[in-house]
C-alpha cells in the first residue's frame, strides 16, 4: 500500500510540475500579439482598367487606367498610380469633357477623387484647366483646388493664384484670386 501512495504522490507532483510549464509557456511577447491582432489592409491590384461610373442609373463618367490598387482598411480607397483618363457625360449621355492626370485616389465612402501631377481638364468648346492637383466631387459634380490654376477660355488664359471651383464640364468657373490674364494670339489658337 505504501507503493501505491508513493506512486499517486509522484503522479500528482509530475502533474503539478507539468502544469507549471504550460502556464509559463503561454506567455507571449506583446509585440508578437500586436502583430497578429492588428487590422490588416486587404489589397487588390488590376491592370488595364475600364470602368463606368453612374449615379441613380445615370451614366456620369468612363474611366481608363493602366494600373489600379484597391485597399480595404479603415477608409476604402482606389489608387491609380500610373495615370488615368476620364470622359464625363452630360444628362443625355454625350461626352462633354475629359480629364487626365498621372495620379488619382478615389475615396469610396466620400465619392471624391484626389488628382495630382499634370492634371488637365478640357471640353469640346476648347476650354481647358491645368493644375498641379485637383479634387473631383462626384456628388456635386464639382472640380476644385486651392493650388494655382491655368484656365484657357476663348483665347485668354486666366491664372488663379489660390485655386478655383468649377462644374466638371468647365461651364461655371469661380477663380479665388487671379494673378494674371494673358491673351493668346490667333496664330496660336488651336484649329
Amino acid at each position: 500500500m505504501n507503493n501505491t501512495i508513493r506512486h499517486k504522490f509522484f503522479l500528482r507532483l509530475a502533474a503539478m510540475v507539468c502544469s507549471c510549464f504550460f502556464f509559463f509557456a503561454c506567455e507571449n511577447d506583446p509585440r508578437t500579439i500586436d502583430d497578429l491582432t492588428k487590422p490588416k489592409a486587404m489589397i487588390e491590384e488590376a491592370k488595364n482598367i475600364e470602368t463606368y461610373l453612374s449615379q441613380g442609373s445615370v451614366l456620369k463618367a468612363k474611366l481608363w487606367a493602366p494600373y489600379m490598387i484597391r485597399s480595404s482598411s479603415d477608409t476604402t480607397f482606389v489608387e491609380f498610380t500610373k495615370s488615368l483618363h476620364v470622359d464625363f457625360f452630360d444628362s443625355v449621355g454625350k461626352v462633354d469633357s475629359h480629364l487626365d492626370a498621372k495620379y488619382g485616389k478615389y475615396y469610396e465612402s466620400l465619392n471624391k477623387v484626389y488628382l495630382r501631377d499634370s492634371v488637365l481638364v478640357y471640353n469640346f468648346q476648347g476650354d481647358s484647366l491645368r493644375s498641379p492637383d485637383l479634387w473631383w466631387d462626384q456628388n456635386t459634380q464639382l472640380l476644385y483646388t486651392d493650388k494655382k490654376v491655368w484656365i484657357k477660355r476663348q483665347g485668354t488664359v486666366l491664372i488663379g493664384k489660390n485655386g478655383m471651383q468649377s462644374r466638371q464640364d468647365l461651364s461655371d468657373i469661380h477663380i479665388k484670386e487671379t494673378s494674371g490674364l494673358v491673351n493668346v494670339p490667333d496664330s496660336l489658337q488651336p484649329q
